[in-house]
């Protein structure tokens, strides 16, 4: 499975109407609206590189209203969760 970070750059005015429609795509697990210089963050989840760009080259960038994207490949997850259970001594 790839995940990928997708930074978004958006028409401030339809910030939440690109969100919907991008969620609504498949592979699109997740999207965030959040502060600084980039107005949206999609977590995208695939099987492989083609989906990748199918997902982000050919629908997600095309979304009206999306300006620009970046693109961010996941190498490895950790979580809270990983690491109570790593250290998880069976008690």
């Amino acid at each position: 499975m790839i995940t990928a970070f997708v930074m978004v750059q958006a028409n401030p005015d339809s910030i939440p109407e690109v969100a919907e429609r991008m969620v609504a795509l498949d592979g699109v697990r997740e999207v965030y609206s959040v502060t600084g210089d980039t107005d949206l963050i999609a977590v995208v989840r695939v099987k492989d590189h083609d989906d990748l760009a199918d997902v982000i080259a050919d629908r997600l960038s095309k979304i009206e209203g999306v300006r620009s994207t970046r693109t961010y490949l996941g190498f490895r997850a950790y979580s809270k969760e990983d690491l109570d259970a790593a250290f998880d001594i069976g008690n």
